[in-house]
This record gives C-alpha cells, sequence and structure tokens, in this order.
C-alpha cells in the first residue's frame, strides 16, 4: 500500500479552523501529517481544543502527526497544556 504524506501549511490567524480542516482530511492520510507552525506566533484556547481534538483524531486514524516551525512561545504553552508529548516536533 502506497503511503501519502499530507502537508498542511497553519496561519496564524487561523489555527483552529486549519486544523478543522486538516482533521477531515485524516482520512485521505495513510501515511504521515506535517502541520507547519511556522506562521503562528501565539495560541488562543480555541486553537488549544482543535489541537486536542486533531491529536485524538490523528490517534483514532493510526496517523502520526508533526508540528514543524513550532517557535518557543507556542511549544511552552503545548507543553503546559500536556499536548507537547502528542505530536512530533521538528524545525
Amino acid at each position: 500500500m502506497t503511503m501519502i504524506d499530507v502537508w498542511l501549511e497553519v496561519d496564524g490567524n487561523r489555527v483552529a479552523q486549519v486544523l478543522n480542516e486538516a482533521a477531515e482530511k485524516l482520512d485521505s492520510a495513510s501515511g504521515d501529517v506535517f502541520l507547519d507552525f511556522s506562521a503562528v506566533r501565539r495560541i488562543d484556547p480555541s486553537g488549544l481544543r482543535a489541537l486536542e481534538d486533531f491529536a485524538g483524531a490523528a490517534d483514532g486514524k493510526k496517523v502520526k502527526a508533526t508540528l514543524r516551525g513550532v517557535n518557543v512561545d507556542v511549544y511552552k504553552v503545548l507543553k503546559l497544556a500536556r499536548l507537547s508529548s502528542r505530536f512530533s516536533m521538528v524545525n
């Protein structure tokens, strides 16, 4: 079976919306999902909820989710919210 990776850029102003759209694309992903967070400077509570929902959906579909370009401030929030361990991180 061919593995298909999905790459998505996350707009810093629409984090929750992009993550919800990405969760819908998990059905077509048979490989890994890479989310480019380089444009995200801060994350609000709705973005955190969407990220938690996305992580749950990815776990349910057995898809590995990787966050790319996460800045230190966003990483600290993910760490405090205990979400950092649910994702792989790359620079």
